[in-house]
């Protein structure tokens, strides 16, 4: 699936499937759906920030904010503004930088993904699931949507059975569906499958 290119910070759809597949940890067990740091992927939530990628940060947000209230119409600006606040762990900010881009332009499936992802974090799972539900309308070929709405059906709103017809609707997508660990999907819709058979 190609990834709309834009221009400035981008945040990789890597990214958004190494965060949210971050929830597996806990609720699955028998299946290895680890998270694994590499230099170029890294859940920033695990460990506290360096000053230096603070100082950093907060410069890239205060250029951000300067280009969007010179040009309150800057799509990218917006998105960049949102995913900066996103790898802060600022999620109210986030889901309000995202929003104000799907006002201007709201067709971008991966920007419904983040903000679903940010909904999820500050602990408003339904809202999460529309977010993702609005990405797979968008996009219907859209994998990490449909992951995450999985995740957030099973570990927030206990609905097992959507959330096992999210990934399966993932699998007939891509049979080979991979957590950021490396293990597939198939793996965990089986496993879930067995724990059922083994509780009758």
């Amino acid at each position: 699936m190609a990834e709309k290119k834009r221009a400035g910070y981008i945040k990789s759809e890597n990214v958004i499937w190494f965060v949210v597949a971050s929830l597996l940890i806990g609720f699955v067990t028998g299946v290895a759906f680890g998270i694994y740091k590499s230099g170029t992927i890294a859940d920033p939530h695990e460990s506290e920030p360096s000053a230096d990628m603070d100082i950093e940060r907060q410069q890239a947000i205060d250029m951000l904010k300067a280009q969007t209230e010179k040009n309150p119409r800057d799509i990218t600006a917006w998105i960049d503004l949102g995913h900066q606040y996103f790898d802060a762990n600022l999620p109210d900010e986030a889901i309000a930088a995202y929003e104000t881009a799907l006002d201007i332009a709201p067709d971008d499936a991966n920007v419904w993904t983040d903000l679903g992802v940010m909904y999820r974090r500050i602990g408003s799972p339904d809202k999460a699931v529309d977010a993702f539900d609005r990405a797979i309308a968008i996009d219907p070929t859209h994998e990490i949507s449909r992951f995450n709405k999985g995740i957030v059906l099973f570990h927030d709103l206990k609905d097992e059975k959507n959330a096992l017809a999210a990934w399966e609707s993932l699998l007939a997508l891509n049979p080979n569906a991979k957590s950021p660990g490396g293990q597939t999907v198939r793996e965990l819709v089986d496993h879930i499958k067995q724990k059922h058979e083994d509780s009758k």
